[in-house]
């Protein structure tokens, strides 16, 4: 996955973002990323930075039942004619236990993130965002890291039915992670491009174009201390056909294609027939729900064309004013880190978020997942095996409040269990299952 995002947050963190016709952005539905290629570690929340000209498109969005978050007003420090810069930083104090250093070594330790950044406003239509991540370990078996990451973000219209958008990210860390069992160099950078389209009061069209290439280090880096990691190039494009029966219901199909690269392993190609439906049944309870077949033929190796159903179905539900209840469950194909190997991903998420005392800000949330891994060719490389397969449960909870106006303080606890059928690839005998809980303290601003 590009951006640097923790485990738990993926899975259970992340509100859908919709386009004005109601269609939910497959870029942040959890089941589109790889599952188990995430940080083990919670990491600071990424600084908003989508262009004014998108937020305004999205916020017409007749299916979000939630409110926008709430922007703080503040002075604009620096500003050159158009372009305004606003400056953030953010520290957290964690404890962990049950991290693995390697597969089968687990460890506790300290950590300490700190990230100060700016982000530049650039008019009403570009912004531009960048970050390095400072981070602490007070155990040895961890490399001590600096890590960095940049967001370019546009949005726009175009006579009055098209709606344009695009973002380009890149992100370098060196990060705990679960696929891996062990702190795993990777920079990866991501392209998309959408457009949306109101062909008349019925009929809309939804095009998207995505490029994602991930580059996870090899042998003779310093963390990466496993064999048979594979750099992976990714391009894709998913297109929609919308109708809109109602104001509040709407239906698509649409076909996707995508055409895969990584390193010692055959080229592959890969279809996607879907159809959709997204429904505001009441002001407070939306559905979506999308699914379909996805179909890859590899260009070699061997094997059998891969047909396998994938789905999204995600559920909004404001009870009262100031709770939010959501549950998300997907099944996706993607690609893993391990040379001539994909995934299969099933999961399933509940969320609640609630705010208390006017103030105070609580985000519950817990998730299961199942990721089967699969091979690209008849005979894998070296001592490889497919017999991996992981059952991932998570809990997070965090306490939060606004502080000195444009401030944040906040607690938090995370579990993470992971079971794997798979021992290790470097240790004899070593396995990537574990079980880790996290208690720790965060402090932000944004200026």
């Amino acid at each position: 996955m590009p951006n640097r995002t923790s485990a738990i947050r993926t899975l259970v963190g992340i509100s859908p973002v919709f386009h004005r016709s109601g269609v939910l952005l497959p870029c942040v539905f959890l089941f589109l990323n790889r599952a188990l290629a995430q940080d083990v570690l919670t990491s600071p929340p990424p600084t908003p930075s989508t262009p004014a000209a998108v937020q305004e498109n999205q916020a017409a969005n007749p299916m979000q039942v939630f409110a926008p978050p709430e922007e703080i007003a503040s002075p604009v420090p620096l500003q050159w004619g158009p372009a305004t810069a606003h400056p953030h930083v953010d520290y957290q104090f964690s404890y962990g236990n049950g991290i693995n250093s390697s597969p089968g070594k687990s460890q506790n330790t300290i950590v300490q993130m700190l990230s100060p950044g700016t982000l530049f406003n650039l008019g009403d239509h570009w912004t531009l965002d960048y970050t390095p991540t400072l981070t602490f370990y007070s155990s040895r078996n961890f490399q001590n890291t600096l890590g960095q990451s940049v967001h370019l973000g546009w949005g726009s219209a175009y006579g009055g039915d098209w709606f344009f958008s695009g973002s380009q990210s890149y992100s370098d860390t060196s990060d705990p992670e679960i696929e891996t069992a062990a702190q795993t160099d990777r920079e990866a950078y991501s392209t998309a491009l959408n457009a949306s389209h109101q062909i008349n009061e019925e009929l809309s069209l939804d095009l998207g174009l995505n490029q994602n290439l991930n580059y996870v280090g090899n042998g003779g880096s310093v963390t990466n201390s496993l064999q048979n990691l594979a750099n992976t190039k990714t391009w894709s494009t998913m297109d929609w056909l919308n109708y809109q029966f109602w104001p509040r219901l709407s239906a698509g199909v649409g076909p996707g294609l995508g055409y895969v690269q990584q390193v010692g392993a055959p080229d592959a190609i890969y279809e996607e027939y879907q159809g959709r439906i997204n429904w505001r049944a009441t002001d407070k309870v939306s559905f979506q729900v999308s699914g379909g077949l996805y179909d890859e033929q590899y260009l070699g190796g061997g094997l059998s064309p891969l047909a396998t159903p994938i789905f999204n179905a995600s559920v909004q539900y404001l009870p009262f004013e100031q709770t939010e209840l959501s549950l998300s469950a997907g099944r996706s194909v993607s690609q893993s880190s391990f040379q001539s190997q994909q995934t299969e991903n099933t999961s399933i998420t509940v969320a609640l978020n609630q705010r208390l005392l006017g103030r105070l800000h609580l985000n519950l949330s817990g998730s299961y997942g199942a990721t089967d891994y699969l091979a690209t060719e008849s005979r894998l490389p070296g001592n490889l095996s497919t017999s991996r397969s992981d059952e991932l449960y998570s809990f997070n909870a965090r306490l939060s409040c606004p502080v000195f106006k444009r401030g944040t303080v906040s607690i938090f606890y995370t579990y993470t269990d992971n079971s794997s059928t798979q021992s290790g690839f470097a240790v004899a005998g070593s396995g990537y299952g574990f079980s880790s809980s996290e208690v720790g303290l965060a402090f932000g601003y944004r200026y």
